[in-house]
């Protein structure tokens, strides 16, 4: 039941593609039961896939590797694998055949660059002839190889239609398999990989997974066992154990997103809400009416980018601007009252801040961010410094902005100032 994972792609090591490929094959080999002991990246170079490939073989029960199939110069994984276990590269005729009637349909010329993907090492079996996705599998004494393409909609489509059916038919599982996943907000990783820690020592049976999806984090609570009330038992007090070390972070147990989960808040509350966005730029108001029906609780928002705008239609006062700044805890409260003043709503949201790259100073350095919320007349701000580059900052924003109105719906002690 383990085995392993090796990605291949200078790409892959050079920094400049993310390894989606071993992220989804991991989470998606722990979820059916099975178990990755090892993740390996390597570049498009011989001896160092020959060298990876020979140690899965020694210590795997089955090896997945990614990458190299195509038919450009640098994709050598299948010579590679054919040197390697000493097996000749032989032509596979449906594969061929399928190669050619594809590129026929689109008038290009059968090359010998496209002719190479139709050749496989003596004895491997193409994972999905009659599809368009290039990937093959194989046997070497006891381990099971499966070799995908690292193109990661191609790769998924054969990783969750071959290879995952093929391994769960040949290592035994238990038979109920459920997995849950929560969503956080506003937890470092660090702290969530601490709190792991914790909850492996008192769940040894469970599978913890960590994605980070930014600005959220997500994870999942897995686990396999012999029938489905004991099953659901263990996966609840699993649950119960995150949500009592991380619960203010949770937002969602599901697959809601944040616009959602604020917007039946609202809902249940019987409240409106109005914006009022500067650094955002909008993004609040776009997430929310993301979801159908978001007009029963969101009224509208302003974007007040310039001083001008804040003032002529938010009703912000120029002494503020001029004492305390765009940018600061005075100006967001009166931005947060004047649209919900304006908009005639419950609940009146602002954020103001530095996105950068330029702009910042000593004071206020790039990231710099307030919020402000405004209810039935009473008024909260907070300044929060956020990092990355001006696309993240400003996602981070909107998302805390969100994040606000959920925990001041949740009667959160944070905003219980408002």
């Amino acid at each position: 039941m383990y085995g392993e994972i090796i990605t291949i792609g200078t790409e892959l090591i050079s920094g400049r593609t993310l390894d989606l490929n071993a992220w989804y094959a991991a989470g998606r080999l722990t979820a059916s039961g099975l178990r990755v002991t090892r993740m390996t990246a390597v570049g498009d170079d011989r001896e160092r896939v020959t060298d990876a490939l020979s140690r899965a073989l020694g210590e795997s029960l089955f090896v997945i590797v990614t990458g190299g199939l195509g038919s450009t110069e640098d994709d050598m994984t299948t010579a590679i694998v054919a040197d390697a276990l000493k097996r000749p590269l032989c032509l596979d005729r449906r594969m061929f055949d399928l190669i050619k009637s594809h590129a026929e349909a689109r008038g290009m010329e059968m090359t010998a660059a496209l002719e190479k993907m139709a050749w496989m090492p003596g004895g491997a079996q193409v994972l999905k002839p009659e599809g368009n996705a290039c990937g093959f599998r194989m046997v070497e004494g006891a381990v099971r190889l499966y070799f995908l393409p690292g193109v990661p909609d191609q790769m998924r489509y054969l990783m969750d239609e071959c290879v995952l059916p093929d391994l769960l038919q040949r290592f035994q599982t238990l038979p109920v398999l459920r997995q849950r996943i929560l969503k956080l907000y506003g937890v470092s990783e660090p702290v969530i990989a601490e709190t792991f820690k914790s909850l492996e020592a008192k769940s040894p049976d469970v599978q913890f997974g960590f994605y980070p999806r930014f600005p959220e984090n997500h994870i999942t609570i897995s686990l396999r066992g012999p029938d489905e009330p004991s099953v659901s038992r263990e996966l609840d007090q699993a649950e119960s154990a995150v949500q009592g070390l991380l619960g203010e972070y949770v937002f969602s147990a599901g697959s809601d997103t944040m616009e959602e989960v604020v917007g039946r808040g609202l809902i249940k509350a019987g409240l409106k809400l109005a914006s009022a966005e500067s650094c955002t730029g909008g993004m609040i108001g776009q997430m929310l009416t993301n979801v159908p029906g978001s007009s029963d609780y969101f009224e509208g928002g302003v974007i007040s980018y310039s001083n001008a705008a804040k003032v002529g239609f938010l009703g912000v006062r120029r002494r503020t601007l001029a004492r305390h700044g765009a940018v600061s805890r005075e100006t967001a409260l009166e931005m947060a009252e004047g649209v919900r003043g304006r908009m005639h709503v419950d609940i009146g949201l602002s954020v103001t801040g530095i996105a950068g790259p330029a702009g910042g100073s000593a004071e206020k350095p790039v990231g710099t961010v307030y919020f402000g919320l405004a209810h039935e007349g009473a008024s909260f701000a907070e300044r929060y410094r956020f990092w990355g580059t001006r696309k993240q900052i400003r996602k981070n924003a909107a998302m805390m902005a969100l994040d606000w109105v959920r925990r001041f719906l949740h009667g959160d002690p944070f905003l219980s100032g408002v």
